[in-house]
């Protein structure tokens, strides 16, 4: 057997250790340049917070940032003004992955599903996902999730129906698994403490494991990124340089392997420091002030121009 460079991304990721800032952006606006297949979408603007009321001027002044970017969205919610994303993104020619959060309220649970239920029967749902890490948080039992997710495949029974949490979580959960269509599962590497040179074996490795769970479901990577600031958590250090590379090496094997993968996330959003920490506020891929993060100046004021 001998040396095939075009394998190496297939185990480590691109050759990007080498490259200067400059370099690294150049890669980085290359790889967004050539579109994703999916982004996690948020319309929160800078002092807002979840319950807060979205306007649909705001999300489509978003929806126009993304549209170049992106095959897909995915959504959170489907109240408070969120149930509008999916909505305008299929003005914008987008796919969606809309969600409806539960959490301990059953009123608001309530709301959510049949929002979501009143989504896909107008055609605004290409994939249904029902709740995002209940489990994980532990805000409803198993039963009661179960209960949710039978109610909405036998109301929108011709739109594919999961539930996204945790990779490890299907393995441990199979009822769950057996009820979703599709396995939804976020693959954070950062959130175990892996070092960015390890990063996308490690993701590579969740997905494995989710897929081994799923037994022949199809497996949506429905949330993974890395964050540009923050303190750190043990081997995964926050940067700029290191967002990049994960974005870069994320997308190129997404591509390269036919993996159908949501990045987190579309913007930066103050309010998550209140859940995540100081790392909370810096995971997007444009500002809180919804300008390019990693592309050099020049060419970040000329995109922006060009969109406004």
């Amino acid at each position: 057997m001998s040396y095939r460079a075009d394998k190496i991304m297939s185990l480590t990721g691109g050759h990007l250790e080498s490259k200067t800032e400059k370099g690294l952006k150049n890669t980085f606006h290359r790889v967004l340049k050539g579109g994703m297949h999916g982004i996690c979408f948020s319309a929160y603007e800078e002092g807002q917070k979840t319950g807060d009321q979205l306007t649909e001027k705001q999300i489509r002044r978003r929806m126009k940032i993304i549209k170049p970017y992106t095959k897909w969205v995915r959504t959170f919610s489907c109240t408070d003004g969120n149930e509008l994303i999916p909505i305008i993104a299929k003005e914008f020619g987008i796919k969606t992955l809309v969600g409806a959060w539960l959490g301990s309220d059953a009123e608001i649970n309530k709301k959510e599903v049949e929002g979501l239920i009143n989504l896909a029967n107008k055609g605004f749902v290409d994939i249904a996902a029902v709740g995002n890490e209940v489990m994980y948080r532990g805000d409803l039992t198993e039963d009661e999730l179960l209960g949710f997710m039978y109610q909405v495949k036998k109301a929108i029974p011709n739109v594919p129906m999961g539930y996204v949490d945790a990779y490890y979580e299907f393995a441990k959960r199979p009822r769950i698994t057996e009820a979703s269509d599709v396995v939804l599962a976020n693959c954070y590497p950062y959130w175990e403490g892996c070092s960015i040179e390890y990063s996308l074996i490690y993701m590579k490795d969740m997905f494995a494991r989710a897929v081994k769970a799923g037994n022949g479901k199809k497996v949506i990577i429905t949330e993974t990124g890395w964050p540009s600031q923050g303190l750190g958590l043990l081997g995964a250090k926050p940067s700029h340089e290191n967002a990049m590379k994960y974005f870069i090496n994320a997308q190129e094997w997404s591509r390269e392997d036919n993996i159908e993968m949501f990045y987190f996330s579309s913007f930066d959003e103050s309010w998550k420091v209140d859940t995540e920490g100081d790392v909370g506020a810096y995971w997007g891929l444009w500002d809180k002030d919804e300008n390019p993060k990693f592309l050099p100046k020049k060419l970040a004021s000329k995109v922006k121009k060009l969109l406004f």
